[in-house]
């Protein structure tokens, strides 16, 4: 039996920025944290004690997002200056740039093999690029709206975006084209990444809400409505099973992906928090936000058994060297699994485990803080979630429907025009030939 888990700590926090942080990643050898601000600056922060900042200056406007790549040699930035930036974290800091796209670009991000970047843009385009020399290679083009993020799956076979145009949109890098949109008609979104097995998506959305698509079945399996403001962010543990997300509502929440529930929420930032991230082994993660800090916090509870994970109970975080004032609560939300269960789902082949998790009663001293659609009291709630998926589905089909028959009508109402318009120049012609014929 291993000790007892503890909850994720905050571990150190950066000021240096001068505007909200709106993107931050970690190097993947962990001796840099990257950030992103609407101060047009990145900042590498260094994870050793003392070691100083760099602020790297080059931006015109606000940086909206930062990424390492995988090698962890170049980090880079896309801004509202309608550039991407690759950067050497180093002392020299020295770039290249590129004029990426005609508008504000909003997010920027590698392939797994670190040789191409996808840009996603407000000129409503998703771009892919080489990374060595930035040669532009293609462009994608259905998006009729701002595309606020895009990613590579894991593989790098194909490609996620999210727009204003309240779509996601799955494409094909090889064939370059869209294979399926899901339609996100509760608001828009503004982030959106994959599963790391490549079987699922998640979208972070304005509507307050976090969905978990399957993308062979083309299924929403989870839907959370956990925070009280717009999400802003999420990230996903590198073991699959957790997923984090920031909100607006100042707070950051971790997921339990095979319970389908909450597991902390914790409170650490002052006003919204814009942007999270986990490390690549998942043992820490970083979050930004409003109030231009960046956190690092220790994520300590992957580092125990599952089971002892449910067994503890909530308390505050201290910032260390602080007046003992609570920087905020973890608030576990937790009821018992066995070993079994956890084997059996952890492949993920259904993420909405409530069929098959076995319910037990809450653990003595846990506080219970679910979000309304997962609190089960007795199968009756299973059954009640079930039937409220159908209706959502339901739903989402007749939006469909009533889009396609908008469509329809109006290809009508131009072929109506059209036709009228056929029959007034025809009209025309014979009374024209008609006069003619007469004058002779």
């Amino acid at each position: 039996m291993m000790g007892q888990p503890d909850d994720p700590s905050l571990e150190r926090h950066f000021k240096g920025h001068r505007d909200t942080v709106t993107s931050v990643d970690f190097n993947p050898n962990m001796k840099q944290l990257a950030s992103g601000s609407m101060d047009s600056c990145l900042m590498i922060w260094n994870m050793k004690p003392q070691m100083r900042a760099y602020r790297f200056v080059g931006h015109k406007d606000a940086i909206l997002s930062v990424e390492f790549s995988p090698s962890g040699h170049l980090v880079a930035s896309a801004s509202r200056d309608k550039t991407v930036r690759l950067w050497v974290p180093s002392v020299k800091g020295e770039s290249t740039v590129f004029k990426a796209h005609t508008g504000t670009v909003r997010s920027v991000s590698f392939s797994s093999d670190g040789q191409s970047l996808v840009t996603a843009s407000d000129d409503k385009t998703v771009k892919v690029w080489t990374v060595h020399r930035q040669k532009f290679l293609f462009s994608l083009n259905q998006h009729i709206n701002w595309v606020r993020c895009a990613k590579f799956s894991p593989d790098g076979r194909l490609i996620v975006s999210a727009s204003d145009d309240k779509t996601i949109k799955l494409w094909d890098k090889t064939s370059r084209e869209c294979i399926h949109s899901f339609c996100e008609h509760g608001g828009f979104v503004n982030y959106v990444d994959f599963h790391p097995s490549g079987t699922c998506i998640a979208a972070a959305a304005t509507d307050n809400t976090v969905k978990v698509w399957d993308i062979r079945m083309n299924k929403l399996i989870q839907h959370y409505q956990v925070h009280s403001g717009v999400v802003n962010s999420l990230s996903f543990h590198p073991s699959g099973n957790y997923l984090i997300t920031s909100s607006n509502d100042s707070t950051l929440k971790i997921l339990d992906l095979l319970e389908g529930r909450l597991l902390y929420t914790l409170h650490g930032h002052q006003g919204a928090v814009s942007c999270v991230k986990f490390s690549r082994e998942g043992d820490f993660f970083a979050s930004g936000g409003s109030d231009e800090q960046v956190m690092v916090w220790k994520t300590n509870f992957d580092s125990t058994s599952y089971t002892d994970l449910l067994s503890h109970k909530q308390h505050n975080i201290f910032v260390s060297g602080s007046d003992s004032k609570p920087v905020g609560q973890l608030k576990e939300a937790r009821q018992s699994i066995t070993n079994e269960h956890i084997c059996e789902s952890a492949d993920l082949r259904s993420l909405d485990t409530h069929s098959i998790v076995e319910e037990r009663g809450p653990l003595q001293g846990a506080t219970t803080s679910y979000a309304p659609e997962y609190q089960k009291n007795s199968g009756d709630a299973g059954n009640l979630h079930n039937i409220t998926n159908t209706l959502e589905h339901i739903v989402g089909q007749l939006d469909i429907l009533t889009q396609t028959v908008a469509v329809l009508e109006q290809r009508l109402s131009l072929t109506e025009d059209k036709v009228k318009e056929c029959i007034e120049k025809q009209q025309v012609a014979f009374s024209q030939s008609h006069r003619d014929s007469k004058k002779l």
